[in-house]
């Protein structure tokens, strides 16, 4: 993190953000829409900057979808179970918890290039009642399970260009998410009509499987001596499929304003923009993935010197629109570290 008094000499710009959730947050549970937005949690995080060197980040995420949701609605278990999906019964499903540790490396060669590592392992929970449900109990045949992963996600390897204004201040991202994570996890069935091991959702898995493509454009610069702001836009396209599955192509829009003006605590807020299509595939669910979100996300950074910093956000939907029915978090919250070497 910069310090005001070195902000003037040392332009700092928006990196690609880790989560999205959502962008880098790994595939989530069925609901690439409703599982959260892509967050910066700092346009200083890992450093990007006018200055070359390694910055490391370490981030927590925690994300508990725990609320039915259909369109711009909620909607009850027992309403839920009487949805057609595609000719077939809705399945009922109660929560998934996602949690996730993100180591960031990021590199500055010179004040134009750089390259962003994103590498995160995902702890995730999932239960559902199946599709044979009435939306309170399970029914037989109903191919209900709960699941856990623990586990390596898909990792991002981001290259950003800022050469193309004197300030550094505006840069375009490219890069890959690559399919590191395991797509083909199984789950113990609570279905005793089948109790042999299940294969877990594919909006469940660790992994989508797929080599996406990232290209990305931001820009930052000042309101005043005490006040930032920055804009961001980026577009993660899946460039094939596997195993007969294909994450919806997303969108993500996102602005910030952050207040410079006190040396010891910085706070910042944003809003957060995403619009995911339907995921594709026999092995997709069609119908409930994606849609569109707005996420609203005040944030604090606290440097503790020149080189080590600590910030913390919490993202509050203020709009939901989602595909078919899917589990949404009612807020989800981030924490984490940066290091400066």
């Amino acid at each position: 993190m910069v310090m005001p008094s070195l902000r003037r000499t040392r332009r700092t710009v928006l990196p690609f953000a880790v989560l999205s959730v959502t962008a880098l947050f790994p595939h989530l549970a069925l609901a690439c829409a409703s599982c959260g937005c892509t967050l910066s949690s700092d346009w200083d995080n890992l450093g990007i900057s006018n200055s070359s060197g390694l910055k490391l980040d370490l981030r927590y995420d925690y994300l508990n979808q725990n609320q039915l949701r259909s369109g711009t609605s909620t909607i009850s278990p027992s309403a839920a179970s009487q949805i057609s999906n595609n000719g077939n019964a809705q399945e009922v499903e109660k929560y998934t918890r996602n949690d996730y540790l993100t180591l960031g490396l990021d590199y500055s060669f010179n004040p134009s290039w750089g390259v962003d590592l994103q590498v995160p392992y995902i702890f995730r929970s999932h239960s559902t009642l199946g599709t044979a449900s009435d939306g309170t109990t399970p029914g037989d045949g109903g191919g209900q399970y709960d699941s856990k992963t623990s586990s390596l996600g898909d990792v991002k390897i981001i290259g950003r260009y800022q050469g193309f204004t004197p300030q550094h201040n505006l840069g375009v991202m490219f890069g890959l998410k690559l399919p590191t994570g395991a797509h083909d996890d199984t789950a113990a069935s609570s279905d005793p009509t089948a109790p042999d091991p299940v294969a877990i959702d594919r909006g469940l898995q660790p992994g989508t499987g797929t080599t996406d493509g990232i290209l990305g454009v931001y820009y930052m610069d000042s309101l005043n001596k005490n006040w930032d702001y920055f804009g961001q836009a980026l577009v993660q396209k899946a460039l094939n499929s596997s195993d007969h599955y294909r994450p919806g192509d997303g969108v993500n829009l996102n602005v910030g304003l952050r207040y410079m003006g006190n040396a010891y605590v910085m706070p910042q807020i944003q809003l957060n923009v995403r619009h995911v299509e339907h995921d594709d595939g026999a092995n997709a669910d069609t119908i409930s993935t994606g849609g569109t979100l707005a996420y609203l996300s005040p944030g604090v950074t606290v440097p503790l010197g020149k080189k080590v910093s600590l910030y913390s956000f919490v993202q509050v939907p203020v709009y939901q629109n989602v595909n078919g029915v899917q589990l949404a978090p009612r807020y989800t919250a981030t924490m984490g570290a940066r290091y400066s070497f």
